[in-house]
């Protein structure tokens, strides 16, 4: 995973969450995902691992304690964005005016990894992984902008379009190239990492969520997706939206509260 390539990649993602075994059910239903029913490794911390069907990982669950929440942790979804070096990452970050919310920690045979929030308060992870010892060109594919079971899209929702555009870009090497109009909502700016698109940045709107990522994982039909959403205790936001390329997308939240969007066709 030290191929210049990999600079500004999404790597991995992680759910927080106040039930493990509940979100599981949830993902399980809608995403097709199977979540471990134990903790893995040696860690005091309850921490599972997201499996695909096809055998490959698409993150991990951190099953929240009560000490963790009662000092502001929340459901939710975090990404993790390769850097080369997570202390000179920290750095530029700090020097635009972002902050770090967990110091640097070094994980034996994961890397070296740090919470941090950028200058407008969206929170991410910044990571240097470690690739396993008879692996040492392994890539992580939890990302994918086409395939089911997959992550296919990152949202920034931003106050400050410009900022995050100078920031994120000199940060990463991410590119913005090609803007999407939403009338009042402003534009709809796309962004690339070492050519392949990524994501967007949006102008966050008054009354909402402030600045944050937002997550967008593939299912294999939207409206079997959405069903079972309602289904095993979750809430959609709003309905299934065509874009761009003829899929839809929607937003939802799991049972415990993560906010998660959805991206797949219509059969």
């Amino acid at each position: 995973m030290a191929d210049n390539d990999d600079r500004g990649a999404f790597i991995w993602y992680e759910l927080m969450t106040t039930d493990a075994d509940g979100a599981s059910a949830f993902y399980k239903s809608v995403v097709g995902w199977d979540i471990a029913a134990q903790p893995s490794g040696d860690s005091d911390m309850d921490y599972r691992m997201i499996t695909r069907s096809d055998g490959g990982f698409a993150g991990g669950v951190l099953n929240l304690t009560r000490e963790m929440c009662d000092n502001g942790a929340r459901a939710g979804w975090l990404g993790y964005i390769h850097v080369p070096d997570v202390d000179a990452a920290i750095a530029t970050l700090g020097k635009a005016g972002g902050s770090v919310q967990m110091p640097p920690v070094d994980m034996e045979g994961v890397g070296r990894m740090a919470m941090v929030a950028d200058p407008q308060g969206a929170v991410f992870y910044l990571m240097a992984p470690s690739p396993p010892p008879d692996d040492p060109d392994a890539k992580s594919d939890v990302f994918d902008y086409e395939k089911a079971q997959h992550f296919r899209w990152n949202e920034l929702w931003t106050t400050d379009q410009d900022a995050a555009v100078s920031l994120y870009t000199g940060l990463f090497g991410w590119t913005q190239e090609g803007a999407m109009p939403m009338g009042a909502m402003g534009d709809y700016l796309f962004i690339q990492q070492n050519g392949g698109g990524i994501g967007a940045i949006g102008k966050a709107q008054p009354g909402g969520e402030g600045s944050r990522w937002q997550y967008f994982v593939g299912v294999d039909d939207i409206d079997r997706a959405c069903k079972a959403v309602t289904d095993s205790g979750g809430q959609l936001l709003g309905e299934p939206q065509q874009i761009p390329g003829g899929e839809y997308s929607v937003y939802a939240h799991d049972p415990q509260g993560a906010s998660i969007g959805l991206v797949g066709p219509r059969k």
